[in-house]
């Protein structure tokens, strides 16, 4: 099934100068490279720091990445905030500064009820202005969003699709369940280690952060799973495992993220500097 949103997306790093400004050449040098092996970017993700960022700073990358788009290209911007009005100002400044598509996380402050993260949605996507894909990562936002829920706002005009990086193989197998069959929305998983199952399993697309440097493995792998060629995607599936291991095992995911720019610095891809705290 041929859906809008599939395929790979990169969770794209923040590259920064030792004064933690933008490093304007090497978002150009990044964007080219993953054009090259026709993968897609996501700015201002969780591996994109986002969390840290100054607004400043984050328009100018959007901005950055929107003026070197080519056709082609599609550009998800991550617009989440423990503020509504802050995450559908982000999502308005992007889509006017060229992303096709934002992706938002829970607010992550409170606690909140299964009601309240539903009209926190119903919310956002109602006043975004474009399409939204809604981002379950617990690991960060302290809450996992019911798969019913994310269902029912899956029928919302403006709700495009959901990235999940929950650890759970049940999780992932209901999902693949509910919308591999609906052409209308698509499921991304931001679980590197399950990356061959989803495929395999009817998923659309896969976010994994080792990407950044080595975006040909998921490529390879989602055109693997297409033919059906499950030994083809073991193959791959292992040689991500061992690349994602070389920065993320015994981490802390803040660590893991400054190790994935070091690798990087490494390739000549990017300066390994993090903006604080990490």
């Amino acid at each position: 099934m041929n859906k809008k949103y599939r395929g790979v997306v990169v969770p794209m790093v923040t590259p920064l100068n030792a004064d933690l400004s933008l490093d304007v050449d090497a978002v150009e040098r990044l964007l080219l490279l993953f054009r090259q092996h026709g993968v897609q970017p996501f700015v201002l993700g969780t591996t994109g720091e986002a969390a840290s960022l100054p607004t400043g700073l984050k328009q100018e990358f959007v901005r950055a990445a929107g003026k070197v788009k080519q056709a082609g290209d599609v550009l998800y911007v991550g617009v989440g905030s423990n503020c509504l009005a802050e995450s559908v100002e982000a999502a308005r400044f992007a889509f006017g500064s060229g992303a096709d598509v934002v992706v938002a996380t829970l607010p992550s402050y409170y606690t909140l009820t299964e009601a309240q993260m539903e009209r926190y949605f119903e919310r956002l996507a109602s006043q975004v202005g474009g399409p939204l894909i809604i981002y379950n990562i617990p690991a960060t936002t302290h809450h996992s969003i019911p798969l019913e829920i994310i269902d029912r706002l899956s029928h919302h005009p403006n709700v495009a699709g959901t990235k999940d990086s929950e650890r759970s193989e049940e999780r992932l197998l209901a999902s693949l369940g509910l919308w591999s069959g609906r052409s209308d929305f698509s499921h991304f998983l931001g679980w590197a280690a399950k990356s061959g199952m989803a495929l395999l399993g009817g998923g659309d697309g896969l976010v994994p952060s080792t990407a950044n440097f080595s975006p040909s493995i998921y490529r390879d792998m989602v055109e693997a799973a297409e033919l059906g060629d499950t030994e083809k995607v073991n193959a791959l599936q292992a040689m991500s495992d061992e690349l994602g291991n070389s920065y993320q095992s015994g981490k802390l995911l803040g660590e893991s993220l400054a190790a994935l720019k070091r690798i990087m610095e490494k390739e000549g891809l990017c300066k390994a500097y993090m903006m604080p705290p990490l």
